[in-house]
């Protein structure tokens, strides 16, 4: 464990430093981000954000190769090595967006371009256990493409919920630091992508608890796409190495939920949950899927009266609730409990978000009452 503590303060010791100089070189480029409809901030903030995240990172592993335990990961394996040029390539594709906006298929092709190096350099799903099916060895065929499409779901589903401050930073590292628990507890027939997974999910923890600081509201500087992007990548790469070299479960009910790949699902449920969502309503009102609006999970919770702090803490509780949960499900054994677990989970979502919804309908309802009353009154005392 002492040197994983030690490769997650190193990477949030190194953003923590770096982000002043990287807020300091955004403003003096011109690199702002500047208010508009479709975004929350109200004043323009420095953004780059995603050169700190990056250097953070990249010290972090560096770090970790002073350590003996993880130097013969480094020289076993090349998952590290093509994680960090991965890295360095989205957050390229992320910089020349944050300053030049590039159009959504690039995006696209950029992220499709650092899952290719994933997928190169050996980071990629080899099984999947299925409780009907047993141990599934997946080919080319079938690895190279859901590789390319987890890293997309991750890579998206962090850029999509950076909407305000402090939510991706923070929601990264809650989901870092339950993936940790579960591939540091949960035993491996590959024990060398164990211990990569567990290492990129320190310095994934450590970069966004670092960041944080300067981006809790109101922030000093954002992470941009640059950041985002990058964050979902290391979470990409370390659930591909955790999950996908996991040739069966231990621990939870095999038969309620312990199946590996819906560990991440859990862990990841609140980010993930708000790309279905969006998906969805773009699709049915015949919008690009890429189009952006300001109707995703935290926007949501703005709208019906909470404060931006105040949003941000309900969706940390609504990550550290369903990670939990999900680690509960896979390490306790008995379907009754592993129900009771995630009925209990959803029962406290929904109390954090229903009653003020009806309250706000209910509110509505009287306005437009009083409203249609005093329309009515005013006709009716006209003369005639």
């Amino acid at each position: 464990m002492t040197p994983y503590l030690g490769v997650f303060l190193a990477t949030a010791g190194a953003v923590l430093a770096v982000t002043p100089i990287v807020r300091w070189l955004a403003v003096k480029i011109g690199a702002i981000d500047r208010p508009s409809d479709r975004k929350v901030h109200p004043k323009p903030t420095p953004t780059l954000g995603g050169m700190g995240i990056l250097v953070g990172v990249l010290v972090g592993l560096a770090v970790a190769y002073l350590f003996p335990e993880f130097r013969r990961i480094f020289r076993q394996t090349f998952e590290l090595q093509g994680t960090v040029l991965a890295a360095v390539v989205i957050t390229g594709v992320g910089l020349v967006d944050d300053l030049r906006a590039i159009s959504a298929p690039a995006k696209a092709a950029g992220q499709i371009l650092a899952a290719g190096v994933l997928i190169l350099t050996g980071v990629e799903l080899l099984f999947f256990w299925f409780p009907t099916q047993g141990v599934i060895s997946l080919g080319p065929d079938l690895a190279v493409p859901l590789t390319v499409a987890w890293v997309l779901l991750m890579v998206n589903a962090v850029n999509l919920i950076d909407g305000l401050d402090g939510l991706a930073a923070g929601i990264v590292a809650i989901a870092a630091a339950a993936f940790f628990v579960w591939v540091y507890v949960e035993p491996s027939s590959f024990p060398e992508s164990t211990h990569t997974a567990a290492l990129l999910c320190a310095v994934a923890a450590g970069a966004g608890l670092g960041f944080l600081p300067y981006n809790w509201y109101p922030a000093r500087i954002f992470m941009g796409d640059s950041g985002s992007m990058l964050l979902g990548l290391l979470l990409a790469s370390a659930t591909i190495s955790g999950v996908g070299r996991t040739l069966q479960p231990h621990g939870g009910d095999v038969a309620a939920f312990a199946i590996p790949v819906l560990i991440p699902v859990f862990v990841l449920a609140v980010p993930l949950i708000d790309v279905a969502m969006a998906v969805i309503r773009r699709l049915r009102r015949g919008r690009p899927v890429f189009a952006p609006d300001k109707e995703h999970i935290h926007h949501q919770l703005r709208q019906i009266g909470h404060t931006h702090s105040r949003a941000v803490l309900i969706m940390y509780y609504w990550a550290i609730l369903l990670a939990g949960s999900g680690l509960a499900v896979s390490f306790i054994n008995g379907r009754l409990i592993v129900g009771s677990i995630l009925v209990a989970a959803l029962a406290l979502i929904a109390a954090t978000l229903v009653p003020r919804r009806l309250r706000e309908r209910r509110r509505a309802r009287r306005v437009a009452k009083a409203a249609k009353t005093l329309a009515e009154a005013e006709v009716g005392s006209k003369p005639a």
